[in-house]
Formats: C-alpha cells, structure tokens, sequence
C-alpha cells in the first residue's frame, strides 16, 4: 500500500481541475485496500474512490481519502456454449479493454469504443454509446465491503442498472453498516452501495453470436459510406472512433468531461407537445414506452454551444460537452470546478425555462 501526501490532481482528472488530495493510497491488489482498512490511521477516515476522473468535477482540495484505483489485468476467464467470460482489473483503461478484446476475437464491446475512464468507473455510471450499455455485456463484478474489507460478488440484477446509474450511485438506505444487512456475503438487492464499496474487477459476456449493433444514424451513415453491406466488429470500432474523434474534444488537448448531461426522458405526450412548439427536436423512442431527448439538441437550441462562463465553456462541436477553455496544464490558469459548475446551472436555467426540462449533470462532483 503506497500512501502519498498533498497530491496534485490536477492530471488525474480528465477537465484538468488544479486541485491537490490531503491524502492518497494508490491501489494495486485487493490487499492493499484490506491493509488500508486495517491500518489504524487511515482505516477509519471517509474516502473518494478515484478512476480515470474523467466523470468527475473537483470543486476544491479533496478532504476524504483518495483511492486511486490501479488494479491492472485482462484475461479471457472462461468460455461458455453462447459468450466469452472476460475479467479486467478496475484501473484499465477501458477503451484498452475493448482494443483488446477485437484483438482477441471476442466481439461485443465496439460500440463503446474510446469512452474515457476506467473499467472499475464502468458498472457505477453503467455507460453506453450508439445504442449498447454495459449492461448489456455484464456477467459480474467483484467489490470490497469498505465497512468489513470483505470481498463479494455482484450479477446484473444486485448491480440495478438503469440509464447511467446503478447500485453504486445510491447511499445505503439506513447508516447501518453493510455487514449487518448481509446475506450469504452478497448486499441485499436493491441497497445502495455509494461510498459503502470500491470495485476491484469486472467480468463481461461476449456472444459468439455476434450481430453488429448499427442502430444510430450516424453509424448507418457510415456504413453506406463505405458501402459495406455486412462490417465486422473491427470496422464497427473504427467509424465510432472517427464518429467521437469528429465530435468530441481529446481531454489531452482541452480539458472535459465527456457528455456533461444526461438525455432527458419524456412521455409521449410531453414529446408531442414539444414537438409542436419545435419540430426539430431531436428524439428517440425507448423500449418502454418513453421518448428519450437529445440533450446536446436542447442546449444548442438555447444558444449555448461556443459560449463560456469564466474559463468554462460548451464545446463548439458538440453542446453536450463542457470545456475547459483555460490552460489545463497550469495551476493557475486551468478552469476552476466552481466555474464549470456556475455554467451548467446557467445551462439547466435555460433549458427549463425554455423546455420546462431539468437536464441532469452525470459527473460526480467533489
């Protein structure tokens, strides 16, 4: 267990927020969380599960303990008669995990093609691009019980899946500790788990039978481009690389956050009123009924995309995307957590009052 004390984060979040931790412990094995939980000093203190940051909007030093996940390793576990059983340690890379798994042969997992962050972040923001979810390829997940250092096992179902959000983005229903509400070493279904658990690795199922997944215009798009009536899972991964390279900023070149809001769901009747006051909107039917929004449509209908609040701005190729127009590699002249967030409230004002929408940030903000 390597401690580590008054650290900058400012390279380890992918806005480039100049912001330092108190205190970090850089995790490598499951044993190093057990010592930490043991150690007498640090054990006791509140933590801040750390990734890739890449979903994450630091408003200042970070008090609790930092856990930067550095978990490592890719492998196909087992096989099965209809999927590959594949396990990759929390701290991948998680565009790593798919490059690898095409170079594997396991197909599956291209359309989630160069999403920033790490495999641990995965379960927790259940992400998911041109129409596929990591719910939608997960067998499993183990994790460590922060109140006990005990390990468990969780399948889709105990993770609670839903758009962007899982068992992990929940507080615990009651402060009792997670161990008095266990059964047979598994958190009861439906117990939040935000701040109680720390993923160490994750296991996805990867079908033999694979379909390639061309349901978003813009894949369609590419593929009568390239006229090619049957791809396969490699050309499906590069047109979404193209696709996110074209519309999204490099963090390494302006800092970001990816897609800073959620898309919005309506009913029917709600997307038929909007409908008829703009026709344009951008809208997706779901599968229960509802009418997803493109959010991104909303934020550029209300003039927001080019334009900056202090050194934080809205992408100009992609009003989803929130920017840090300052230098994100100097201390002082990086944009602050407090400006990004003084204009994703101006954002959301605007939004509702035109749209009577509330749009909903997805990073963590800290």
């Amino acid at each position: 267990m390597l401690v580590e004390k008054n650290v900058p984060l400012q390279h380890c979040n992918s806005f480039g927020i100049a912001a330092r931790a108190h205190t970090l412990v850089r995790v490598r094995s499951d044993e190093d969380i057990r010592h930490f939980l043991a150690d007498p000093l640090w054990g006791r203190q509140p933590v801040f599960v750390l990734g890739g940051g890449s979903n994450v909007v630091i408003t200042g030093d970070v008090d609790p303990v930092v856990l930067k996940m550095e978990i490592v390793g890719m492998r196909l576990l087992r096989e099965t008669e209809r999927h590959w059983i594949v396990e990759a340690g929390a701290g991948e890379r998680w565009h790593d995990l798919v490059a690898w798994t095409l170079s594997q042969g396991y197909g599956g997992l291209e359309n989630m093609a160069l999403i920033p962050g790490t495999v641990g972040a995965s379960p927790v923001q259940n992400i998911g691009a041109y129409g596929l979810e990591l719910q939608d390829r997960f067998e499993s997940l183990d994790a460590i019980d922060l109140a006990t250092g005990e390990s468990f096992t969780l399948d889709a179902a105990q993770c609670a899946f839903g758009y962007r959000d899982s068992v992990f983005k929940h507080a615990p229903a009651e402060p009792t500790p997670v161990a008095r509400a266990r059964m047979s070493g598994v958190p009861p279904r439906g117990m939040g788990l935000k701040g109680r658990a720390v993923i160490t690795r994750v296991r996805l199922a990867l079908p033999k039978d694979w379909k390639p997944g061309l349901g978003y215009l813009d894949l369609q798009r590419r593929q009568a481009e390239a006229g090619v009536a049957e791809p396969t899972a490699r050309q499906i991964f590069d047109w979404v690389c193209e696709i996110r390279r074209a519309k999204l900023p490099d963090p390494d070149q302006i800092g970001n956050a990816g897609s800073f809001f959620k898309n919005p769901t309506v009913t029917p009747e709600q997307c038929a009123d909007i409908i008829a006051r703009e026709p344009k909107i951008v809208h997706y039917p779901m599968d229960d009924g509802s009418i997803k929004l493109a959010a991104g449509w909303l934020i550029d209908a209300c003039g927001w995309k080019g334009k900056s609040m202090g050194r934080a701005g809205v992408y100009d190729k992609q009003a989803l995307v929130l920017v840090n127009r300052g230098d994100r590699h100097s201390v002082d002249r990086s944009v602050t957590g407090g400006e990004v967030m003084t204009l994703a409230g101006a954002i959301q004002t605007s939004v509702y009052e035109r749209f009577g929408i509330r749009l909903e940030p997805e990073p963590v903000v800290v």
